[in-house]
C-alpha cells in the first residue's frame, strides 16, 4: 500500500534560498509551474509539479539551523562551485522550455543537446546559482 512504513511517498523536495518570495515567482515564471503556496512570512513557498512538490525556505533559519547545521552557500555567479543539488525537470519540446527560461532569467549553461542515453538535455542556473537541468522524457525499455 502507497504512503505506508514499507512503501513511502516522495511528498517534496525543499530547496533552500535566499529570497523565497523571488524563487516562487523565478520558478513559476522561468518554468511555468503555478504557485500553490506562498505563506505571509515568506519563509514558505510551494509550486504544483505533478505529483511531489517543490518547496523554498529561507537557506539560513533558526528551525532547521539548529536541528541539522548550516546550509553551505555558493556563489551563483561561479562557474566552478554550485551548491550540492541539482532540480531536474521533464519536457516534451526541451529547446522551447529552454529558451522560454533563458528569456525569463535563467543563467543559461548549456543549451539542450542530445545524450547518447536517449534524452535531450540543457543547463541552466537559478538566481541562486541552483543548476536545473531541463531534459526530455526518457522511454522506458
Amino acid at each position: 500500500m502507497a504512503g505506508s512504513n514499507l512503501n513511502p511517498v516522495f511528498a517534496y523536495t525543499v530547496v533552500y534560498v535566499k529570497d523565497v518570495a523571488k524563487s516562487v515567482d523565478f520558478y513559476a515564471k522561468v518554468f511555468g509551474y503555478n504557485v500553490r503556496r506562498l505563506d505571509q512570512s515568506h519563509r514558505w513557498g510551494e509550486l504544483e509539479s505533478g505529483q511531489t512538490t517543490i518547496a523554498f525556505t529561507p537557506a539560513h533559519q533558526h528551525e532547521t539551523d539548529d536541528l541539522t547545521g548550516e546550509v553551505i552557500n555558493v556563489d551563483p555567479k561561479s562557474s566552478s562551485r554550485r551548491p550540492p543539488v541539482e532540480v531536474c525537470f521533464a519536457y516534451s519540446d526541451v529547446d522551447a522550455a529552454y529558451k522560454r527560461a533563458v528569456e525569463n532569467g535563467a543563467v543559461p549553461v548549456s543549451e539542450p543537446e542530445q545524450k547518447e542515453w536517449g534524452q535531450k538535455v540543457g543547463y541552466v542556473r537559478d538566481e541562486d546559482g541552483i543548476v536545473v537541468r531541463m531534459g526530455s522524457f526518457v522511454k522506458s525499455s
